[in-house]
């Protein structure tokens, strides 16, 4: 059972294909122009490519992940796949290499080594901007919403776990949005990277048996196919035998996580109770929390986005080893690089939109609490430092912490100002920015 989920769970994934596929269906349409691909071979290669890529011919791709490690079986099982389904449109039949050969037509200017890498990046751009992007983007437009309406709630801030000055429930939620955007920014400048293409080095970066314009032919062709601005990489040896682009692709991933596990561990402490917590504001209950505890809800979307997030950072560290295993002309560690990079954005994607669905959408304040606990803030004394001190005002702090009483009623047993100085000092909504 173990080893049935251990391959289940480690097939290359569809979308991988579907780029591998497109390489090839350019590939062909450029030795074609370059009239080093007969006209009629070409457009077969090109249709049952199109084919690939509308998934009708997903049953013929069963290999995992662990292979070889420049992913030459997994070339070889789109060659093999095209010619045959190729053959059988001329024929009828399959198992023949004629009249489109596997390795003579479909495989033509390319090897493994350049090949492969080309799809990783083009897979790994396309998921990013098909699924990653809008997840986030949806997220933070939610937060940027609740921000908005939450502006004038006024509550307690927190460093060290311990109470702080006050801030806005807008400010709080600001900081996540902000976090988000700035994941993504960080996204967008590792995709740069990712847009230069390994195709023409072939096997060890020389561009043997390859035209003297087929890598910047193919390169163009590819970026007018799918609207990135990919090119050919200018150094085919560094394309080819290292994959910097995608463990900086895969960091920046890495960070979106880090500040996924900040924001949902928020939520998670800011909606713990509902009568033993903070519970400053209420998230969806979504399913029951307890097999033995009648009536508990757990915050199930947030923990199931730190186990994400967590996922992913062990997806990083492996990209990161593998990627560090580059040896002279070629890095053998392909399929396990472009597999957790894909798994990262994949379940970055899913974690996201269902968190935003399922919770984030459905924070709302709990009013009476957020005042209370502002109120009984013992750090609201930091307004009153500017005009008594900083020594007084950690004795008022402390005094009134001691004694359970109220900062106003400490104020005024020590003699320090008038209940109305202090009203006019000790205001939380005064408290909110420069002054």
């Amino acid at each position: 059972m173990m080893m049935i989920f251990f391959m289940i769970s480690c097939f290359i994934f569809g979308s991988f294909i579907r780029a591998y596929a497109l390489v090839k269906k350019i590939a062909a349409r450029t030795n074609y122009e370059l009239g080093r691909l007969d006209k009629d071979i070409a457009l077969l290669i090109e249709t049952v490519a199109d084919e690939i890529i509308d998934g009708k011919l997903d049953e013929n791709f069963p290999l995992v992940i662990w292979q070889t490690g420049s992913g030459t079986q997994t070339n070889m099982n789109i060659n093999e796949v095209i010619a045959n389904r190729a053959n059988e449109i001329v024929s009828g039949s399959k198992g023949k290499k004629k009249p489109v050969h596997p390795n003579d037509h479909v495989n033509k200017s390319q090897s493994t080594n350049d090949s492969f890498p080309t799809a990783m990046y083009i897979a790994s751009c396309f998921d990013v901007h098909k699924n990653l992007y809008l997840a986030i983007d949806n997220l933070t437009e939610t937060f940027d919403g609740k921000a908005k309406e939450f502006i004038s709630l006024v509550k307690m801030g927190r460093t060290h776990l311990q109470d702080a000055t006050p801030i806005t429930l807008c400010q709080e939620i600001s900081g996540w949005s902000s976090q988000l955007k700035n994941a993504k920014k960080n996204i967008k400048a590792s995709l740069i990277g990712i847009m230069a293409l390994a195709q023409g080095g072939t096997a060890v970066g020389t561009g043997l048996n390859t035209h003297p314009q087929y890598a910047q032919k193919f390169a163009e062709k590819i970026a007018k196919t799918t609207g990135f601005s990919f090119i050919s990489a200018s150094n085919k040896f560094a394309a080819l035998s290292s994959h910097d682009a995608l463990i900086f692709l895969s960091g920046s991933l890495n960070t979106l996580a880090c500040a996924l596990l900040k924001i949902v561990n928020d939520i998670r402490w800011l909606a713990s109770g509902p009568r033993g917590g903070l519970g400053e504001i209420s998230i969806a209950a979504n399913e029951p929390g307890s097999s033995i505890m009648p009536g508990k809800i757990n915050p199930t979307q947030a923990e199931a986005v730190s186990m994400v997030c967590c996922q992913v950072m062990g997806n990083h560290t492996t990209v990161s080893m593998a990627g560090s295993q580059g040896n002279f002309q070629l890095n053998v560690f392909k399929p396990v690089m472009i597999f957790n990079v894909q798994q990262s954005i994949g379940l970055l994607s899913d974690a996201i939109i269902s968190f935003d669905k399922h919770c984030a959408k459905s924070i709302h304040p709990n009013i009476e609490r957020l005042n209370e606990l502002k109120n009984r803030s013992l750090m609201l004394v930091t307004a009153l430092a500017p005009f008594i001190g900083y020594d007084k005002a950690a004795n008022v702090a402390k005094k009134a912490h001691e004694n359970g009483t109220t900062l106003k009623e400490t104020v005024l047993l020590l003699n320090l100002m008038s209940a109305t100085k202090f009203d006019e000092l000790v205001k939380p909504e005064d408290m909110l920015k420069p002054s």
